[in-house]
């Protein structure tokens, strides 16, 4: 059956949406670009994007609530129903789950009683899976409202949502201390989090990350070893200075490292380039 028209916010709650979205329309030279911190506006409102506040957002925008809905519909930081104080997601993607993911989010849906995307019966805690929270480096990976708790085991997870149940502060591996997922939902739509400290405590990349980082730019790393050797090679078979060197042919390569066929169309293939269709 067809909806019937959604509920207009009242006039208090509409009056401070309408100057929180000028200021956001302020920042964007074509309006349409707004949608996004908008969806997170009104998210902070009620916990989750409502047909009241796609209606918002499209009357605002000058847009069809169609429009707004695909986009609502899209990302998975939007929520479409309402949703704990705290958004705990659980990487169930491949590393994380060998890791560990997979028994943290079974432990977690027994220790709580609710399933994926449901929320316990005191509206503190809504459990998910989440694919991958690029993290990978820190598997497992548990985070609450956007924030990394890393290194998790079931034991550790469990005690961080008792912590959030109970009202406790609880600190993320990396950033500041953890806030309701409507606060959240307001510093995502651009406003500043103006609790005392916590722009000071945003936390960055970590040691693992760094880590690969410098891998990935060729810095040498003391006593570092990316590939193992094949079984009988020496030990001190890397040279001592970590500079980079021709392998010998006892050496084993990734398959990045190894000598790899040039395609027909390369020049430098050794049958020369591929001719042209039709000649």
């Amino acid at each position: 059956m067809p909806q019937l028209p959604a509920t207009p916010y009242p006039a208090e709650v509409r009056a401070r949406l309408d100057a929180d979205a000028k200021e956001v329309l302020a920042r964007y030279p074509g309006s349409r670009s707004a949608l996004l911190p908008l969806l997170h506006l009104v998210q902070s409102e009620e916990g989750y994007v409502s047909r009241t506040g796609m209606a918002f957002c499209a009357e605002t925008l000058d847009l069809t609530t169609a429009e707004v809905t695909a986009v609502a519909t899209f990302y998975s930081m939007y929520r479409r129903r309402p949703s704990g104080d705290y958004q705990v997601g659980v990487c169930t993607n491949t590393l994380c789950a060998v890791m560990g993911g997979d028994a943290i989010f079974d432990t977690l849906k027994e220790h709580l009683g609710v399933g994926n995307n449901e929320t316990t019966e005191d509206g503190k805690v809504t459990l998910e899976h989440i694919e991958c929270n690029a993290a990978c480096d820190f598997a497992p990976v548990v985070m609450v409202n956007w924030e990394f708790f890393d290194n998790q085991t079931p034991q550790s997870a469990t005690q961080l949502v008792d912590d959030l149940i109970a009202g406790r502060t609880v600190e993320p591996t990396r950033g500041a201390p953890i806030c309701s997922y409507k606060e959240t939902a307001r510093i995502l739509a651009g406003f500043p989090d103006e609790r005392p400290g916590a722009v000071e405590a945003t936390g960055g990349a970590g040691p693992a990350s760094l880590v690969g980082l410098k891998l990935a730019k060729g810095e040498a790393l003391p006593q570092a070893r990316v590939v193992s050797p094949r079984v009988g090679q020496p030990q001190d078979a890397q040279p001592r200075d970590g500079q980079p060197h021709d392998p010998s042919p006892s050496e084993h390569l990734s398959s990045h490292d190894a000598p790899q066929q040039t395609s027909a169309s390369d020049p430098e293939h050794p049958a020369g380039p591929a001719a042209e269709e039709g000649e």
